[in-house]
């Protein structure tokens, strides 16, 4: 009700003022597709994470990831895109008021890294990735969360995590922006936000009541998902070049490169290691070989890109075998496909970035003899990992004393779906 009371004396920068501002209609068109096409990933991960929960889970899973489509956006839109965009508050945040209520936001000038795009469409796409990273997190306590005690926990985890990190890392006056910390996609902002909030969730929650028995609901759910996901995912990556451009016809085939041959090395690498070549190891392979390949693929070569994809699917695979051994209940897996997989990306988008693929690298690659722009991206990653896991524990406590973040044990018997939503499958 207070928030009625608040929009309704709002008043917004009504009528629109006149701007000359000169956009390129095919960067336009393809914003406004790369747009569309990062928000399909996020049906996409329902589809991926509901396939390998238990049948009684699927609904209140795949609900976990689009809810975060109205949550966030509504989020968005009030104060964080304020937050990520707005003047810079010693480059840790932005301030809430700049573009309060999106006041300002559609008679604004371009971005500067998007110059040729209307500010408003820069805003809608950057809204897509906020929306898919809380969403990621889910696979790491599925089965065993209250679904009203998870909305309270995304919301404080995207003012809380999500907005100084991206504020960090891609306003001009972040602090890793400032350090040279280059992320093209969101490895940093989005996989590693959500792999080590993963990571946090699974300690914190601890085991569900049958931590060692995995039974997928649909194996055909995955196949479904990862083909949404690679699909939007050249939305993801090639849209992060802003235009219909060179750099994102680059990014396309890096994206493709990185993400085939880590699936082909998945499959591999299991099969050396006696295991029959499973479609949920597919999956997995093409997930995290987008996911290395994210913060690095505006960067990199077309080879490197294949190096980044088979490096991040055996060091993950390897750690995905670590865990289930482990008593971490990382259900889904989540650390290890995108915490670790945007960590390898990170780290080897400074061995690799040169500045001939994208004059934005002031600094080439350890590959090519420097090393300045690699030690940049290794203490951006232990200060950016230190940050998240504190704070991922700090709110999840805070949720947890506001509203019990584990349903009880019937509850978990019965299943999510029934109790959490009265629903089945």
């Amino acid at each position: 009700m207070s928030l009625i009371v608040v929009l309704a004396f709002f008043n917004p920068s009504l009528p629109l003022k006149e701007h000359n501002f000169e956009y390129n209609a095919a960067d336009v068109a393809w914003m406004l597709s790369s747009t569309a096409l990062v928000l399909i990933m996020t049906p996409g991960l329902a589809f991926f994470y509901g396939g390998m929960v238990k049948k009684k889970n699927v609904i209140s899973t795949m609900l976990q990831s689009f809810v975060c489509m109205a949550v966030v956006a509504v989020l968005w839109v009030v104060f964080g895109f304020s937050l990520v965009f707005g003047d810079s508050v010693g480059g840790i945040i932005g301030s809430p008021k700049s573009f309060f209520m999106f006041n300002g936001v559609m008679d604004h000038a371009p971005w500067a890294g998007a110059p040729t795009i209307p500010f408003v469409l820069f805003a809608m796409y950057q809204l897509k990735f906020a929306i898919i990273t809380p969403a990621l997190i889910t696979g790491a306590f599925a089965e065993r969360i209250r679904f009203t005690s998870y909305i309270l926990f995304i919301c404080l985890f995207f003012v809380f995590i999500y907005t100084p990190l991206a504020h960090a890392t891609w306003h001009p006056d972040g602090i890793l922006f400032k350090m040279g910390v280059l992320d093209f996609a969101g490895g940093t902002v989005v996989h590693m936000s959500a792999g080590l909030t993963a990571l946090a969730s699974a300690i914190y929650l601890k085991q569900g009541k049958q931590f060692k028995t995995h039974e997928p609901a649909r194996v055909t759910y995955v196949l479904l998902g990862t083909g949404l996901l690679w699909f939007g995912w050249f939305g993801f990556n090639a849209g992060s070049a802003f235009g219909a451009n060179a750099l994102a016809a680059t990014a396309m085939a890096t994206t493709t490169a990185a993400s085939g041959a880590a699936a082909v090395m998945y499959i591999l690498f299991e099969a050396a290691r006696g295991k029959k070549p499973s479609a949920m190891g597919t999956c997995i392979g093409v997930v995290v070989g987008l996911v290395a390949i994210t913060p690095a693929a505006g960067f990199v070569t077309i080879p490197h890109a294949i190096v980044i994809g088979a490096v991040a699917a055996v060091a993950c695979c390897l750690l995905i075998e670590w865990r289930t051994k482990s008593n971490i209940d990382d259900t889904l897996d989540v650390f290890p496909s995108h915490g670790v997989g945007g960590m390898i990306g990170m780290l080897l988008t400074g061995v690799f970035a040169h500045a001939a693929i994208n004059p934005a690298v002031e600094s080439n690659g350890l590959y090519y003899g420097e090393y300045s722009l690699f030690l940049a991206h290794l203490l951006g990653l232990i200060g950016a990992s230190i940050f998240i896991l504190l704070m991922a524990f700090l709110l999840l406590k805070i949720t947890d004393w506001i509203t019990p973040l584990r349903v009880d044990e019937a509850e978990e018997e019965l299943g999510l779906d029934l109790s959490q939503h009265g629903e089945k499958l």
